[in-house]
């Protein structure tokens, strides 16, 4: 039988999700928690997707299989007893045998945040840019990203995926408060590092240090040299994944 497991944590102390040989990584503490509740050494989760070293997940859904049925109430709690405090499970619920955490979402929602003045209490969160920034321009130029779907300028080189299409939904910046901004993007699936390329040379735009012809340009050389600076990775946050409900055994 099979189960999501919805989670959300703070990924400051953690190498990404993906367990990775020598750093600690959001995957591998799950997996150990679930060993020792489900008393099974193989019980392995497989998520929706994998945030690099230092980005946050309000909402991270996983999968993992059990042979016999589970109570996701009980999990739920038992998990977020044992689980450090940076990782909180929210509910376990049971879903088709077939259902993929990864394969079957049908969107994403990421949000970078910035701001400008020093301030000790959005430092860990948010990346602080210390120069004007046009964000009328910034989001005419993010408009473009929804017109396209080649991403290749914006995705990490020598990856193992085999294609840099994507579908953009949605990009938008929007002022959260006095001082802090906020990136909201959303599609079907994301390249590794595609957010942080996407939002730094946004960035650039926003300086004057790029038209909206050149943002265009970038785009359609396709060469990950031609973007902008990858961002800090403590302002990015995964923020939400849709699924069909006609993969649950009962409707979310």
């Amino acid at each position: 039988m099979r189960y999501f497991i919805y989670l959300s944590y703070d990924g400051s102390a953690y190498h990404g999700w993906q367990i990775q040989p020598n750093a600690m990584s959001v995957q591998e503490k799950l997996n150990d928690c679930l060993r020792k509740l489900l008393r099974d050494a193989n019980c392995s989760v497989t998520g929706a997707g994998r945030t690099d070293a230092g980005v946050h997940a309000h909402m991270m859904v996983a999968h993992f299989d059990s042979s016999s049925e589970i109570d996701g109430s009980w999990l739920t709690d038992k998990l977020n007893r044992i689980l450090p405090q940076d990782i909180a499970v929210s509910r376990v619920v049971k879903v088709r045998d077939d259902a993929h955490a990864r394969f079957d979402a049908k969107a994403r929602t990421y949000h970078y945040r910035i701001y400008t003045k020093k301030n000790p209490f959005e430092r860990q969160y948010a990346t602080r840019i210390t120069y004007p920034l046009d964000f009328d321009l910034m989001n005419e130029a993010a408009k473009y990203l929804l017109q396209v779907n080649d991403f290749t300028s914006f995705s990490k080189l020598h990856t193992d995926t085999k294609t840099n299409i994507c579908r953009v939904v949605c990009a938008h910046w929007s002022k959260i408060d006095d001082d802090l901004w906020q990136f909201e993007i959303t599609a079907d699936r994301f390249l590794r590092n595609m957010v942080r390329a996407v939002v730094g040379t946004l960035i650039e735009v926003g300086r004057g240090r790029m038209t909206l012809q050149d943002f265009k340009s970038v785009i359609k050389k396709k060469d990950r040299c031609a973007a902008g600076d990858s961002m800090p990775g403590n302002a990015l946050s995964l923020v939400d994944i849709k699924y069909d409900n006609t993969i649950f055994e009962e409707i979310e």
